[in-house]
């Protein structure tokens, strides 16, 4: 009977346990936890501080400013320092953008309230010229600032060139004064001046470690030098070829500059065949590298083919290439004769004549090569795998379009695949879209 009542003591409830307590007992583990549960067992407003900041640092800059509301102690968070030291502006008009603008009110409670906490800012603007204004009003808001990294972003042209050069100069001096510690600037497609330059290198120059600012036509090398004289710490450098002379190089390389690492050289034409570009002398060059012997060299191409003579006819020590438009394969014989420092190599087009040559000379003369993308051009099977084979494994990244390649008796497609990750040591496929 002892065991018999055992038994059925252990499968049956035990007198006077309630449902209640079953479900509480349950609900330990969650089976029968609901939300509303949930809502009314926990205070939200007791969470400590650094919980609730971090809850915020993973919601959208809407998403935390309605959190602000569930309470004061919320609302308190929501205006916490480390929530402010990095911001981006977006202004749009609403009729012709997909921009969806930073609200009103809210960039004025920013001014107001965290200007001096704004360290990373960025404003991305619409290509109309009234939200390219609206960032300078702001700009010129910034007067207890203490930013370190400005961007000004255009998602289209013209934007802030637009805008009157003495606004936008007088805007931008604001955070150059105030800041004193700006370290890294992006603002590229904008009516910057030297003025600017000098107020810039006047109050910043100590920590100033990067500058881009390609396409700024009010820029002269003079500006470029005020730079290079005075920050000392500088270490990246975007600018148009336009600016790019050999005095330049050569003041760049003399002993009183600093070492760059990274030269960013944009190479644009506007006007189909009304810019003559001119050249570089390989002695400048030495000049700049002989100075700063580890210095990448990016050079952008967005130029029509008959545009390309002045480049590249001597060794030039570029180490990273990218072509936008059509590239003859004479300029890229040029490429493998004269550039031993490259590294990457990106053309988006070239036309129907096999580069395979090509391809071959650029595999045997630049040693350093890691990096190849190629669009629209054409190679055949056979020659790519010469390229690949002399290359090896020090090919990192290579990304070939599929309609690039053409079968020959030697190689299908489907072989090839098979034969290049073998000289690569890692499995590879050509690509369905370029992924550069």
């Amino acid at each position: 009977m002892k065991r018999a009542a055992q038994k059925v003591g252990a499968g049956t409830e035990a007198p006077g346990t309630s449902q209640t307590s079953k479900k509480q007992k349950t609900s330990l583990y969650g089976s029968g936890f609901g939300e509303s549960d949930l809502c009314t067992s926990m205070d939200w407003g007791s969470l400590p501080h650094h919980v609730i900041l971090r809850v915020f640092q993973f919601l959208t800059l809407v998403d935390r400013a309605r959190a602000s509301s569930v309470c004061r102690r919320w609302n308190e968070v929501f205006h916490i320092p480390d929530l402010w030291r990095r911001f981006e502006f977006e202004l749009s008009q609403p009729a012709t953008s997909y921009l969806k603008s930073t609200h009103p009110d809210l960039i004025q409670q920013i001014i107001k309230r965290h200007a001096d906490h704004l360290q990373y800012v960025s404003f991305k603007v619409d290509s109309s010229t009234e939200s390219a204004e609206a960032a300078c009003d702001i700009l010129s808001q910034l007067v207890n600032c203490s930013i370190k990294t400005l961007g000004l972003i255009s998602t289209a042209k013209p934007s802030f060139m637009n805008v009157s050069k003495a606004h936008f100069a007088s805007a931008l001096t604001v955070v150059f004064v105030n800041s004193k510690s700006l370290s890294s600037i992006k603002i590229d497609d904008t009516p910057l001046d030297d003025p600017s330059l000098k107020v810039l290198v006047a109050n910043n120059s100590d920590t100033l470690k990067l500058l881009k600012m390609s396409s700024c036509p009010h820029v002269s090398p003079a500006g470029i030098l005020c730079v290079a004289d005075q920050c000392h710490g500088l270490k990246e450098l975007a600018l148009n070829y336009y600016i790019l002379s050999d005095e330049l190089l050569l003041a760049l390389s003399s002993e009183k500059h600093v070492d760059l690492e990274h030269l960013r050289i944009d190479v644009v034409s506007e006007n189909p065949g009304q810019v003559q570009f001119h050249t570089i002398k390989k002695q400048s060059w030495d000049a700049l590298v002989k100075h700063s012997p580890k210095v990448n060299i990016v050079m952008y191409f967005f130029l029509y083919e008959d545009e390309f003579d002045a480049f590249f006819r001597e060794e030039t020590p570029v180490t990273h290439l990218y072509f936008g438009r059509a590239v003859s394969k004479a300029m890229l014989g040029r490429i493998g004769m004269n550039c031993p420092r490259l590294i990457e190599l990106v053309v988006c087009a070239n036309g129907l004549q096999p580069l395979d040559d090509e391809l071959i000379q650029i595999a045997e003369r630049c040693k350093n090569l890691t990096a190849m993308g190629l669009g629209e051009c054409e190679v055949t099977c056979r020659g790519f795998i010469e390229f690949v084979k002399m290359c090896g494994g020090r090919l990192t990244q290579l990304s070939i379009m599929e309609e690039v390649l053409i079968p020959d008796s030697d190689y299908s497609l489907d072989r090839l695949h098979l034969e290049v990750s073998k000289h690569l040591g890692r499995m590879w496929f050509p690509d369905m879209m370029p992924t550069w």
